[in-house]
């Protein structure tokens, strides 16, 4: 594959997606039908915890982030899990139809999950548009716009003087020459293919 990175060009914005006891960062996020409640699709690691979540509960919510959105909320949303974190306790979050939304986020979507497709890395969840508001007025981020500037929003610094290979989608740091066979983000759990090597100056 030649540059991979031109996926950072489709078209999407970015999303904590939260269900009951637990929430995530997400990109890929669709509406696929039309009408007064359309359905809304989104995909979620299969090894991410908020993937067991949704296959336990029938709702999910979708806070769609700004560009001036605190970083900590990319950073507690997008850096940990929800296993051995409680993310609910490190931002600031409202509560509509018994789901967690982000109080900074431009608005929200609520869901009823009315199918799973799975794939070989993804669960693709849909569901019927429930609930909705605009909460703040702002621009969306976008897909594109989190790639360029991950590095300030998450804060990535690597150590002078180490070789550092940096997950491109949620910015862990692993330290060695070379990353481990078959490693995979221990945070987000994509695979080798997707870290970054840096050599600190």
């Amino acid at each position: 594959m030649k540059n991979k990175k031109i996926t950072h060009k489709i078209t999407q914005g970015m999303y904590v997606l939260t269900t009951k006891d637990g929430g995530c960062m997400v990109d890929a996020v669709s509406q696929i039908s039309a009408g007064d409640h359309p359905l809304i699709s989104v995909a979620v690691r299969k090894d991410n915890y908020t993937n067991e979540l949704l296959k336990r509960n029938d709702t999910f919510a979708l806070s769609v982030l700004q560009k001036e959105i605190d970083p900590k909320i990319i950073e507690v949303f997008g850096m940990h899990s929800m296993r051995d974190y409680d993310k609910f306790a490190q931002v600031n979050t409202i509560e509509i139809e018994h789901l967690r939304i982000i109080e900074q986020a431009l608005g929200y979507m609520i869901c009823k999950i009315e199918d799973r497709i799975e794939n070989d890395t993804h669960t693709l969840f849909i569901g019927r548009l429930l609930e909705a508001d605009v909460l703040h007025e702002g621009e969306a981020m976008s897909y594109e716009y989190y790639q360029n500037n991950k590095d300030e929003l998450l804060k990535v610094t690597t150590e002078t003087g180490k070789t550092a290979w940096v997950c491109t989608i949620c910015g862990y740091v692993y330290y060695g020459e070379e990353l481990p066979e078959n490693f995979k983000c221990p945070v987000c759990g994509v695979e080798a293919s997707l870290f970054e090597k840096r050599k600190g100056e």
